[in-house]
């Protein structure tokens, strides 16, 4: 009975992580209307990046880099 229950639990949190992971994937990428789309970097568009940064010096200025690590 207890091997059925961790095998139960198992399956659970296995079903959780690949629900988690299409929501990031597909769903977590859309913004809210009028907003430019989000971007992911590498260094064919960094110096894009860049110039933009660099072009809106008379305003407020925040980037936020996050890693899943």
């Amino acid at each position: 009975m207890k091997a059925k229950r961790i095998i139960h639990i198992a399956l659970v949190a296995v079903l959780a992580l690949v629900l988690f992971a299409i929501f990031y994937l597909y769903v977590g990428s859309t913004v809210p209307a009028g907003q430019q789309p989000l971007v992911r970097l590498n260094p064919s568009n960094l110096d894009s990046l860049k110039k933009s940064f660099n072009d809106s010096a008379d305003s407020v200025r925040v980037m936020v880099m996050l890693s899943p690590t």
